[in-house]
């Protein structure tokens, strides 16, 4: 052995765990499926998921359907962690194998549905910690026999049952212990070859039995009345699926169902021959069988019962019929021979028979008729006339009238026909054709119920009769509705193209209004508010305009806090516009008080912005801000003038420097306009000055009239040398000297000319600080230049006209 190999064994292996622990995982027969399809009631619909085995679920599922998948084995881990599951389906799956202790962690399940599957037997242990289970479906299983007695023992809670298929062959004592009563129990035993009586009898009190006895065990007489004898009661209305009554012979087990005095009786798929029927007839002479209900039924003969009417029917109190098939219709004898059966009954319903006629004279028979129910037929106005006899009132005791999914198309025929029914208080003619109301109809003064849904109306007339109590418009295609009906309590609109509630104020005493599925985009609570007693609103499934107002109402109304409870689903209530708020449900809708006050929030943000430029104004103003654009606007204009001005001299051929033609301009105000008069154009522009007279231009004398005074200031300051500034309080408040001390300040800042130009005189004691804050430069030239003080001293005036010379001339020479 190699000692060194088997040192580097377990790191080796390490290398390796990973590797295998990945392929482990990675096997898809390993890993647990799982479906995410839970709504917020944490219902999980798991259907048609195609899964092979139980999937992963939220632990806190209250109901799991797994109905029509492919799962053929529940182990005792699959449903672990679901202690909170109330109802479980796995109908229509492959199951073969259900481990013991499969369903134990489900302490709370109160349903179990493992019908149509492929299990062979029943196991006890199964049910053995269900004490909470109302529920249970084993129908449709491949078992022969229910098996151990113990198997429903635990079910204490048990009140529906539902077992059997065509491989259960026997019901034995014993195998229902346990099962002490129920509300409904279902058996399918068409081929039961072993019956023990009394094995059901002991289920009381029972609610509702449904049994399926076709085939070989409906045969056996013996077994069959054992059966039927164990579940018939006078309170137990009694379900029969998939009969086939052809002979006598047929008909032999349900002399016990009669013997036992059966007051409820129900069919499903039944054929039935003439024989059969009447042989059934003769069975339940004299029975207390009030109510007998056939849904699809094949009848094979020719309604030839006569022999039967003799017989006593006169408890049957309501038939019920619904998709009869009767294949030899055009040999079926009338209805006349059948008064013994049609006299008695109050409550008759025939529903999808493709009857197209009742006769007048078949009509009469019915005279104890309270309730007459012709729904999806082929009646049309010409025939109804004739089954209401031309509207003779026939029918004086009926109350309930059910036409609806036929092919009337005459609401005055209609009207006629019914005026005369003096007890009427319920009309259903809906899904019919009708596309105008006229404007006057006439009607029974007890009608309280009225329904013409589903057809074609585009508006609603006065026709409508005064004393409705309820009236279902819905699924037409009205755009108003402006009728008064100060009875009505009840009104069905939706489906049509309303854009608005109608006006409350025509109905005072309605409490319920359905408008859903319409145009309707916005209501206000002053149109609920005309609604007097109005208590229950449905208005979902429109195309709603989420407005601040409009959600706020609907979010009041959900929480129950609004003048009128919307009683639908909150997810019924979408928003349809703005865009952004598109397909939101409303109750989810948050808005911002800025979407919601607009108006206000324009008004605060223009009166924050007023604020602001106010104080925007303030401070420019208190910087000079509009000093500097008004002046700037006019240099640019001034300068534009004099470039116009220049291009004019280029193209003439001229000089386009301008000529100086002054020694100075002089600025000033008019108010030290005699000084400048007496002293100063005297003093520099004698000619008998030694040294020469100065050229100096004067506003008042030089500036050319009819031209615009600021092209006179530029224009004098261009041709002069210099600039002189008498400054005196005057001075200051002088716009037009503003101007100029502007126009100066604007020169020097162009660049064009230094500070020697400027020549300040200050005729009176005057600060740097007198002069405005806004001319920046000449405050600074002030400060750096030296200025020239008017002597009030007679004998230094010389010294300040030499002074002002020598500035004028631009040189240092004094004058002697």
């Amino acid at each position: 052995v190699n000692i060194a190999a088997l040192k580097n064994l377990p790191f080796v292996l390490l290398l390796f765990l990973p590797c295998l622990s990945r392929a482990h995982r990675s096997n898809p027969e390993d890993e647990k499926p799982s479906c995410d399809r839970c709504d917020r009631r944490l219902s999980c619909n798991c259907t048609y998921g195609g899964f092979t085995r139980v999937p992963t679920v939220t632990d806190g599922a209250l109901t799991l359907d797994l109905s029509f998948n492919n799962i053929s084995e529940v182990t005792d881990d699959d449903l672990i962690g679901h202690a909170h599951l109330r109802a479980l389906s796995l109908h229509g799956n492959t199951l073969t194998v259900i481990q013991p202790s499969a369903f134990d962690a489900l302490w709370n399940l109160e349903e179990l549905d493992l019908s149509n599957n492929r299990l062979t037997a029943l196991n006890h242990t199964w049910f053995q910690k269900l004490g909470a289970l109302q529920k249970l479906n084993l129908v449709g299983n491949p078992y022969r026999s229910l098996g151990s007695s113990l198997l429903f023992q635990g079910l204490v809670r048990l009140r529906k049952l539902a077992f059997g298929s065509d491989d259960l062959v026997e019901l034995r004592r014993g195998h229902l212990t346990g099962v002490s009563q129920l509300e409904e129990l279902t058996v399918h035993a068409n081929n039961l070859q072993r019956y023990d009586a009394g094995t059901l009898a002991g289920i009381w009190p029972l609610g509702r039995v449904t049994l399926s006895l076709h085939g070989p065990f409906l045969n056996n007489t013996a077994l069959a009345s054992d059966l039927l004898g164990d579940v018939s009661y006078p309170e137990t209305p009694m379900v029969l699926l998939d009969l086939h009554l052809i002979g006598n012979e047929s008909i032999q087990p349900f002399r016990e169902t009669s013997r036992r005095r059966v007051r409820f009786l129900t069919t499903y798929n039944l054929s039935v021959s003439d024989e059969a029927i009447v042989e059934l007839l003769k069975v339940s002479d004299g029975a207390p069988l009030t109510y007998m209900a056939v849904n699809n039924a094949r009848l094979t003969g020719e309604g030839r019962w006569e022999r039967a009417k003799e017989t006593d029917h006169k408890n049957i109190d309501e038939f019920f019929i619904r998709d009869v098939v009767i294949l030899n219709v055009w040999k079926f004898v009338s209805f006349m021979d059948l008064g013994f059966l049609l006299q008695y009954p109050r409550r008759v319903s025939v529903i999808g028979a493709k009857v197209f006629l009742l006769p007048c004279n078949s009509t009469r028979l019915l005279k104890n008729l309270q309730y007459l129910d012709l729904t999806n037929n082929l009646l049309t106005d010409m025939t109804l006339e004739q089954t209401l006899c031309n509207g003779d009132g026939t029918l004086k005791n009926l109350r309930v009238l059910n036409f609806s999914g036929n092919a009337l198309k005459s609401l005055s025929t209609l009207s006629h026909l019914v005026a005369k029914l003096d007890k009427l208080a319920h009309l259903d003619v809906s899904r019919n054709g009708y596309n105008v109301m006229p404007t006057h109809c006439t009607w029974p003064s007890t009608l309280q119920y009225l329904n013409i849904s589903g057809s074609k109306l585009t508006e609603v007339t006065a026709c409508m009769p005064k004393t409705l109590q309820v009236l279902d418009l819905s699924n037409n295609d009205l755009q108003t509705f402006l009728v008064d009906l100060p009875a009505l309590r009840e009104l069905y609109l939706s489906g049509n193209k309303l854009q608005n509630l109608p006006n409350g104020s025509k109905f005072p005493n309605l409490q319920s209004l359905t408008i859903q599925s319409n145009t309707l985009s916005i209501f206000h609570d002053s149109e609920l508010k005309s609604y007097q007693r109005l208590t229950n609103l449905q208005a979902g499934q429109n195309k709603i305009l989420c407005s601040c107002e409009f959600v706020n109402l609907l979010q009041m109304s959900f929480r129950g806090q609004g003048a009128v409870a919307l009683t639908d689903e909150e997810e019924n209530y979408i928003c349809d516009s703005p865009l952004p708020l598109q397909g939101e449900q409303v109750g989810q809708v948050h808005l911002s008080i800025a979407y919601c006050h607009q108006v206000l929030v324009v008004c605060v943000c223009c009166g924050v912005a007023l604020v602001i430029m106010v104080v925007l104004v303030v401070v420019l103003w208190r910087i000079h801000a509009f000093w500097y654009v008004k002046m700037t606007w006019a240099w640019l204009k001034a300068k534009r003038s004099s470039s116009s001005r220049r291009r004019r001299q280029n193209r003439d051929g001229t000089d386009s420097e301008p000529l100086l033609c002054y020694d100075a301009f002089v600025s000033y105000s008019e108010r030290d306009a005699s000084w400048v008069e007496e002293y100063l154009v005297p003093e520099l522009e004698n000619p008998r000055q030694k040294k020469g007279a100065f050229s100096l231009c004067l506003h008042k004398r030089d500036f050319l009239p009819g031209q615009w005074i600021v092209d006179n200031i530029m224009s004098a300051m261009e041709r002069s040398r210099r600039t002189v500034f008498i400054l005196s309080e005057n001075f200051v408040s002088s716009d037009w000297c503003r101007y100029e001390l502007d126009f100066s300040h604007f020169r020097l800042f162009d660049g064009k000319d230094d500070g020697d130009t400027a020549i300040l005189i200050l005729l009176e004691p005057l600060s740097k600080d007198d002069i405005p804050k806004r001319f920046c430069k000449l405050r600074k030239l002030m400060n750096s230049t030296t200025y020239l003080e008017w002597p009030q001293e007679e004998e230094k005036r010389p010294e300040f006209w030499g002074s002002l010379r020598n500035a004028l001339r631009g040189d240092d020479e004094e004058e002697p």
